[in-house]
């Protein structure tokens, strides 16, 4: 009886892991026959748990969304990210959910083992995170977002982008990605051919699943350098400049909100965009090198200008 118990919270831990799973897949894991198997996913549907079945050489089954929510299981480390994960929803990075997170954090903390409460207490302790975003974004959508990437489903939403034009899209979802300030979907737009960053808050809410996919090779293996390249690469306001300092030592920098590309063991150019001459100014400023600007006027104003401010910064007062 507790081979056949520990074989259940096996087979619904595979599950909740995995949205689809073959037949042979499954009996493989946990090494048990295809009628065992039948007999196990039977029990877990008398338990609640809506699992469908298809037939077939290519026959399996899916954990789908039932009437009511079954239990969950959660290893350590997943009980540990999503006890600091709803800590900061509690806190409003996510909008719409304050309330429902602390009632969930509550819910997990009554029943954390002593040994992982002091994690996450220690974790809260030492962790310090902005609570400033540019924007909010809806729970329901970021949820069926996060849905269509694990699940490679299609997604259909509607989109304005900066310049305030409405457009239709069609995408192959691949990851979401939190700068610290806005949320991002990373995807393969079917219509364009090509690999595009969405910021949420300017996609509508009632974004519709569609069709399964095959995913293809992503754009990057470091995507939140790759959506933060692809925001400076879309400011109104770019320039490149030359830095007195190798392109290693600036990329430690540079490279969240530029391009560096090399010109000798000493040099390297910053290719930097922003929403205003001003940003980039700052920008140019926090990089920690010497650099020449001789174009745009508008540029070369502000920096004159932010030098002047830090000129009278440093003037005595009597």
């Amino acid at each position: 009886m507790l081979e056949t118990s520990a074989r259940l919270l096996r087979l619904l831990s595979l599950f909740q892991g995995r949205r689809y799973w073959s037949g042979a897949d499954l009996a493989s894991r946990l090494e048990i026959t295809s009628r065992t198997l039948r007999r196990d996913v039977d029990k877990l549907r008398q338990l609640g748990y809506p699992i469908h079945s298809t037939s077939g050489a290519e026959g399996g089954y899916q954990l789908g969304a039932g009437s009511t929510m079954p239990p969950l299981l959660l290893d350590d480390e997943e009980a540990v990210a999503v006890a600091l994960g709803l800590g900061r929803a509690a806190a409003g990075a996510v909008q719409g959910v304050e309330e429902a997170s602390v009632r969930a954090l509550a819910k997990i903390e009554q029943i954390l083992p002593p040994r992982l409460a002091r994690r996450v207490a220690a974790l809260r302790h030492v962790v310090v995170s902005s609570s400033a975003t540019a924007s909010s974004v809806d729970a329901g959508l970021l949820s069926t977002l996060a849905a269509a990437c694990r699940d490679e489903q299609t997604l259909q939403f509607e989109y304005q982008d900066h310049k305030g034009a409405a457009t239709s899209r069609t995408v192959e979802p691949f990851r979401l990605v939190h700068t610290g300030r806005r949320w991002y979907l990373v995807a393969w737009d079917t219509g364009r051919h090509a690999w595009r960053t969405f910021r949420l808050d300017r996609m509508a809410a009632n974004a519709t699943l569609g069709a399964r996919f095959i995913p293809r090779e992503p754009p990057a293996k470091d995507l939140f350098t790759y959506v933060s390249r692809g925001w400076w690469n879309a400011a109104p306001n770019r320039v490149r400049v030359k830095v007195h300092a190798s392109a290693e030592a600036a990329a430690k920098y540079a490279d969240y909100f530029g391009g560096v590309e090399p010109i000798d063991d000493q040099t390297c150019y910053f290719d930097v965009g922003a929403s205003t001459w001003e940003h980039v100014a700052m920008q140019l400023a926090m990089l920690g090198f010497n650099f020449e600007v001789t174009e745009p006027p508008e540029l070369v104003e502000e920096v004159h200008r932010l030098a002047r401010r830090f000129g009278q910064a440093t003037i005595p007062t009597r």
